[in-house]
Parts: C-alpha cells; structure tokens; sequence
C-alpha cells in the first residue's frame, strides 16, 4: 500500500497540472475566522497513468495525513533544512489532508483543509497543497523514507496571495513579485498545453451576509447571493494569476 500511495503522488507532483481540476474554497464567519480547502480531482490524471502506479492491482486508499504531527515526528531533521525551507514546511502545520484513490473506478481526489483565526494570515493554498505532497511522499515513500531530510522544497513560483477582511471589505490579491519566473512557468508548461486545456481552477468563496458588491463580471452568485463561484481555465491562470483577483462587499 505505501508503495502505491508513494506512486500516486509521485505521478501526481510530476503531472499535477494534466487534465486536472483545482477547487479553492473558503468559508468566512462574521468575525473573520473560518475555513480553507483546496481540493484537487486527478480521476483524469488516474485513468491515464494508474496502471503504473498500481501495477495492475486493485488499490484503495481513504487517508488523513495531519501535518502537524509530521512536523513533530521529524522535528530534528527538519531543523536540519535550510530557513526558508523550515518555513515553507512549517506554513502546513494546521493542515489536514484527506486523500481518496480507488484504482479500480479511476478515482483519485485529496482534499487539503485548515481552520482559520483571521483570513490575513492565508497565502498561496496552490503552493502549500504541492508542498504538502512532497512531504506526503517522504513519509509514505520508497525504501521506509521515513524523514524529510534531502527534501528539496519547490521554489516560489513568482507571485504572492493576500487575502483582506475590513469594513465588509473581503479581497483576494495576487501581487507579481517576479514576473521572470511567473514567466518561466508558463514556458515550462508549453509541451503540456494540449492536457493542460481541459484543467480548471475554480474559487468557491462562502460569506456571512448577501454580496452586494462584486468585482469580477466571470463569477456566479448563489440563491441566497451569500456566495459566488469563478471558474477559469489552468494555462489561463498560469498566463495571468491575477485573473483569480477578487474585491467583494457585502451588505452592512
């Protein structure tokens, strides 16, 4: 079994972006606290490379990885890791990550989520959802890799996501730090275009009183007008990740 889970998400951080789909969601309460998730759906993924990952076997998994108990497992080599690592891995320690794959139905989905206290202190969920699954590899990997020492942390891929809750003001902002490596992705994904133009990245945002302000013209609203969906395309979002920027304002 660990060596499958070990296979799925290899193939997963090698192919995370093919014919996938990418669901950031965010519940908000009144007084600023709440829940985030990113759930990614790779059944697409699955049905083009699980025959290799399970090797023709019947796999299953229904999973709960909690970080910060891997963080205090591993405490010692970690400490160990260059600062900026440390810090990358220590951003997951509220963490949770729930992970289902059923080779047999082609069904792969792992849904990473964390409680709240104030929405300014979330950042890039994309970018703690890939490092979360090198951490997961290292724990459930090949030849008992049962530390993270030698983990190489993705690099930042060139942007920074703020999020604000003040005054019935919620935005979402993504600042271009460096737009070279914004760039830079975006080339290394060009071979992959054709998979990648099925791949979607959706925000599905929960508020606690009607929107009576929007600011993009792409998003639908609920019945109740207390949540909106944005749906974009992968390469789209890779191209402009400030397509995802959003300012709201709801009702006093």
């Amino acid at each position: 079994m660990k060596r499958f889970y070990y296979g799925i998400l290899t193939m997963v951080s090698a192919l995370l972006l093919v014919g996938c789909h990418f669901s950031e969601n965010l519940d908000l309460n009144e007084d600023g606290t709440g829940k985030i998730s990113i759930n990614f759906d790779g059944s697409e993924l699955m049905k083009m490379g699980g025959d290799k990952v399970s090797e023709g076997k019947k796999e299953e998994i229904d999973s709960i990885l909690v970080f910060k108990d891997f963080l205090e497992k591993h405490k010692d080599s970690i400490s160990k890791l260059p600062t900026d690592q440390q810090e990358k891995l220590h951003r997951l320690k509220d963490f949770e990550m729930h992970m289902v794959v059923n080779s047999e139905l082609g069904k792969m989905n792992m849904d990473m989520y964390k409680d709240f206290g104030d929405v300014s202190e979330l950042g890039d969920v994309l970018r703690d959802l890939k490092i979360a699954m090198t951490m997961s590899g290292k724990e459930l990997g090949k030849n008992n890799a049962q530390t993270p020492a030698g983990m190489t942390i993705s690099e930042d891929d060139g942007t920074r996501v703020k999020y604000s809750f003040k005054n019935n003001k919620f935005s979402r902002i993504t600042e271009i730090i460096d737009a070279e490596k914004v760039k830079k992705n975006v080339d290394s994904l060009e071979q992959m275009r054709m998979f990648l133009a099925s791949s979607k990245y959706k925000l599905k945002y929960s508020f606690p009183r009607k929107i009576i302000k929007m600011s993009s013209d792409k998003a639908t609203f609920s019945l109740d007008a207390k949540s909106f969906t944005l749906e974009v395309g992968f390469i789209e979002f890779m191209e402009n990740p400030k397509i995802l920027d959003v300012e709201v304002e709801l009702e006093k």
